[in-house]
């Protein structure tokens, strides 16, 4: 199975390519909207900024009295293995941020930008991913802190804003709830657990959160609450000590603070029992495995919407139109050449000028022998299994000699197996080949002025290698139904004929529950069938691979478009202007569609191969 870290990391992946492309709803769930992340819910001044400062252990957010958080900040964490710490806005792509003093001011600047300096607040996110080595894979949605009354220079519908705002985020089913409460407040009170209790009754998307604890007044604890006694939660309850503001004002160290936090529990008389499940730090790792959790309950479902969407964009594309093509002197020729070019850059993808080709050979060097070694043939080949297949293709009436029968099922169910690593070789193949056909589009510096031509050349790149893969598929199963068809007979002629071993007599008349054939026996014939099953395997491992370039890898080479040539042969005048010259709007709508189409291709093929390796 994947680790925690790369199946959360390819989620954090996934919703940021979702966010660059702008796909965030519409008709249905979107894809962002079905990953689970967290938001974080709290009242104005609560400890929100303190908590999330803790988890990332850098000091990044804007501070001030009143409101401040005015627009959702939805900050992606991505572990590194080394290196300094960054952070990068998605829009500022091309800017990245070493100095966190900045990305404070970044976070204000963008804010003022759509809600100019007022106290407004706006329901358009800001997009914040944070690289380090000291934080865990998390996406986290920072909301505005609730609040019961409208202060000056605020509208009076400010409060309800607010909820709706934050209501829109923690009432979707994949949304995990961190509701934020000071230890100094009654919990009865907390607006954060209120909202939380509405929108998640039973508790099981909710996490609670306690700050402030060691601002409470002395003689009381919050020992009832942190043990769920108070309020109880599915989840525990975690507490968290914030810096002082002293320690900000001081510019302490976010290390330096968790350093102290740990101690705050570890000496607490009153939290000492507790803290090992107290602080930012658990916090992090506990929402961190949560997440992890949920991800892989929810697979299969986010893998039925990937392929519902999928079906949707297809006929989307199909109902706004294919670009148009033409046929002409001039606009032939230019189609034809940055056709060629096209064709020469994934030429050299295959033949090592370019990299890529070499995912093939990986296929067949380390893919296709991994898998081979992992059927199922000891299960197939046990001893009782042989003894049930023998003894049914026997019927009424035993064998004589040597059991050809259940020999020649055993093998049949053996090479049945072999049929998986082949068409498996075949489809990876075909992804490798694929994706040069993308990277090969986009290399073409030719290409890049005509997106309409760009998008006909993958489609019939696509639909040839789509018929290579159906010729491939059908030769490497030929290959594996001959070796089913004719056996190799020499083989089981040249085996030692030794003479079976019989059962010692001890004095035992035969009964009627003695076994049919004796172990030795059917080991021998388990033996046999190995043997011969490990030959055929070594058979296949060389022809496979020979089927696969000869049906996939050397017609991509050789007539990768030769049916679009014919096509575009074709093609009127005004048709191939079409191809080379189109409506910017209608290209532009079509792209967008393409490139969603592509990402919840992509997101699908990830997902099936990060979650279940």
């Amino acid at each position: 199975m994947a680790t925690m870290e790369s199946l959360i990391g390819l989620v954090n992946k996934i919703q940021r390519a979702c966010t660059v492309l702008g796909d965030h709803g519409g008709q249905g769930m979107s894809l962002w909207e079905a990953l689970p992340s967290v938001s974080v819910v709290g009242g104005q001044s609560s400890g929100k900024s303190s908590v999330l400062e803790s988890i990332v252990g850098r000091d990044f957010l804007p501070r001030g009295s009143g409101i401040v958080t005015r627009r959702p900040l939805v900050l992606q964490l991505h572990k590194t293995q080394s290196g300094a710490e960054y952070a990068e806005f998605l829009h500022a792509p091309k800017r990245r941020f070493t100095d966190f003093a900045a990305v404070r001011k970044e976070i204000s600047d963008e804010t003022d930008r759509i809600t100019g300096k007022t106290k407004q607040i706006s329901n358009i996110p800001i997009h914040l991913s944070i690289y380090s080595p000291n934080v865990v894979n998390l996406t986290l949605i920072d909301l505005p802190g609730l609040t019961k009354v409208a202060v000056e220079g605020q509208s009076d519908s400010i409060v309800e804003d607010i909820e709706n705002m934050v209501r829109s985020y923690v009432e979707k089913p994949n949304c995990i709830i961190l509701a934020i409460t000071p230890a100094n407040q009654d919990i009865a009170t907390s607006d954060a657990i209120k909202l939380a209790r509405e929108v998640d009754p039973s508790g099981e998307r909710t996490f609670g959160v306690l700050t402030k604890l060691d601002l409470m007044d002395k003689g009381t604890n919050a020992t009832e609450v942190l043990e769920g006694r108070a309020y109880r939660l599915q989840h525990p309850w975690v507490g968290i000590v914030n810096r002082s503001q002293a320690d900000i004002n001081k510019n302490v160290d976010m290390i330096v603070a968790r350093r102290k936090e740990r101690e705050y529990f570890e000496t607490s008389p009153d939290y000492g029992h507790l803290a090992s499940k107290m602080g930012s730090e658990y916090l992090a790792k506990l929402l961190s495995q949560h997440l992890e959790l949920v991800i892989r309950q929810r697979i299969p479902s986010i893998i039925s919407m990937i392929n519902k969407t999928i079906d949707e964009l297809n006929a989307e594309l199909d109902r706004i139109g294919r670009p148009v093509a033409a046929d002409g002197g001039a606009q032939l020729y230019m189609i034809l050449e940055l056709c060629r070019a096209f064709d020469r850059v994934f030429k050299e993808h295959l033949d090592g000028g370019r990299p890529g080709g070499d995912r093939i050979y990986g296929v067949f060097d380390h893919q296709l022998p991994a898998a081979l070694k992992k059927l199922p043939f000891d299960r197939h080949l046990s001893l009782k299994n042989v003894q049930k297949v023998v003894t049914e293709a026997d019927g009424y009436q035993p064998h004589l000699i040597a059991p050809e029968q259940g020999y020649r099922r055993l093998i049949d169910g053996s090479i049945t197996y072999f049929k998986g690593p082949a068409e498996a070789s075949v489809d990876a193949v075909h992804f490798v080949l694929k994706e040069l056909v993308r990277k090969s589009i986009a290399e073409t510096e030719e290409l890049k002025r005509f997106p309409s031509l760009q998008n006909d050349i993958a489609t019939a790149a696509n639909e040839a290698l789509e018929r290579f893969r159906e010729e491939s598929r059908k030769t490497v199963v030929r290959l594996v139904e001959m070796e089913s068809s004719y056996l190799t007979v020499d083989f089981f002629r040249k085996l030692h004929a030794a003479p079976e071993k019989k059962p010692e007599k001890n004095g035992n008349p035969p009964g009627p529950n003695n076994d049919h054939f004796h172990d030795t026996s059917l080991a021998r014939i388990g033996s046999n069938v190995s043997a011969y099953i490990a030959m055929v395997s070594d058979t296949l491992k060389n022809t496979i691979p020979k089927a696969v370039v000869y049906c996939q890898v050397r017609e991509a080479k050789r007539s990768l478009l030769t049916h679009f040539y014919a096509q575009v042969g074709r093609k009127e005048k005004e048709r191939l202007s079409a191809m080379l010259d189109e409506d910017p709007q209608l290209m532009e709508k079509r792209t967008q569609i393409a490139k969603r189409l592509e990402l919840y291709k992509a997101a699908r093929d990830e997902i099936d191969a990060v979650a279940w390796k």
